[in-house]
């Protein structure tokens, strides 16, 4: 009963903490994605452009004098998104990827909308054709028709420090694009927005606020290295926000733009990380690993034989300590793939082998 009751107290703290995020918050991590639910969203199997290809950097980036350069550089490539929502209007934010009509922003900044209007810098609007999104990453891609944009310049996060200046640029409270700068405050973070977890975040101390969502975080070369996403809320928060980085976003956007959408393998597991106060709760074996909280039936993870309080350790022999650390790797995995997973149950070390499966829509 004490058992129990302990574990009854720790989700109860852990759900009331989760309420500091911008929306309600989920403890579990669905190793999947959930549909979108815009009519604009074109059925799956339509590509934007088959042979599109990412932007790339021809050698190290040199950084601009000031903020005010760096605003006049990447500014004539963010865009304002209004998205109509039944009977109201969502603003946010985006940037413009490649010159022929392609736009970069937020998932949830669209989703369910019954319409989209995109403002250029210069002005002009444009009424959205068609969008490809991907709840799980909280990205999407626009297609407007318009040709000879100005594409922002790009820049992958790997080579990204803490402590480095960023600015984001976007439209801060539906009233027109704005900068705020600051600094990336840290790197690798993850957070859980209303049942998805999203990896990869930088952190900065950059103002970020409602309409924001979708536009460009920047570094002082005026490149984009993050797109802004969600920011933290609380009483004794403050100057706490995040963006996707370039890095984690560039290969789903790819696969919207070339295929139209992404597919993920699924293992079928909700999970939680384990450290000292959680392994005293559950009363493991073990202080370090991921803990499975409950395996969904029908899934490779039933399959295989792994039961809820399973404490994995490492897939394919390579150690994972976090709920982050095992996403990433059985994202990193194929469809069909059979991947060997090593665990903990009791005092007892197994192994299991799970057939990964393509994540089904809920």
């Amino acid at each position: 009963m004490k058992k129990a009751s302990m574990k009854d107290l720790f989700v109860s703290l852990a759900l009331v903490l989760s309420l500091v995020l911008t929306a309600s918050c989920s403890l579990l991590t669905d190793l999947g994605p959930k549909p979108s639910s815009s009519p604009l969203v074109t059925p799956i199997g339509s590509p934007i452009s088959p042979d599109w290809t990412s932007p790339s950097l021809d050698g190290p980036s040199l950084p601009l004098p000031n903020f005010v350069a760096v605003v006049e550089k990447v500014k004539p490539s963010v865009v304002i998104i209004e998205a109509v929502v039944a009977t109201n209007v969502r603003a946010g934010s985006g940037w413009i990827i490649d010159e022929n009509g392609l736009i970069v922003t937020n998932n949830h900044v669209i989703e369910g909308a019954d319409s989209i209007v995109v403002t250029l810098d210069d002005g002009r609007t444009f009424t959205v054709e068609s969008v490809r999104a991907d709840p799980v990453t909280d990205l999407a891609i626009l297609k407007i028709d318009a040709r000879n944009l100005p594409a922002a310049a790009v820049n992958t996060s790997s080579e990204l420090k803490v402590g480095q200046p960023v600015a984001a640029i976007g439209n801060a409270l539906g009233e027109g694009v704005s900068m705020k700068g600051g600094w990336i405050s840290r790197l690798g973070v993850s957070v859980s927005v209303e049942g998805m977890q999203l990896y990869g975040l930088i952190e900065t101390d950059a103002a970020i606020n409602r309409g924001n969502s979708g536009g460009p975080l920047v570094n002082m070369a005026g490149e984009v290295i993050g797109i802004t996403s969600v920011k933290l809320i609380d009483v004794e928060v403050e100057g706490v926000g995040y963006a996707i980085s370039l890095e984690t976003a560039l290969p789903v956007i790819e696969a919207l733009i070339n295929v139209g959408f992404v597919v993920y393998p699924y293992l079928g597991v909700r999970l939680r990380t384990v450290d000292q106060a959680v392994a005293s709760i559950f009363e493991l074996e073990v202080d370090k690993g991921v803990m499975i909280r409950d395996v969904v039936p029908g899934t490779p993870a039933e399959e295989a034989g792994l039961q809820a309080e399973d404490v994995i350790v490492a897939v394919d022999d390579e150690g994972v300590t976090t709920v982050e650390e095992l996403v990433q790797l059985i994202r990193s995995k194929d469809i069909g793939q059979v991947v060997k997973i090593s665990y903990w149950r009791g005092s007892s070390q197994m192994v299991a082998y799970a057939t990964l499966a393509e994540r089904p829509p809920e």
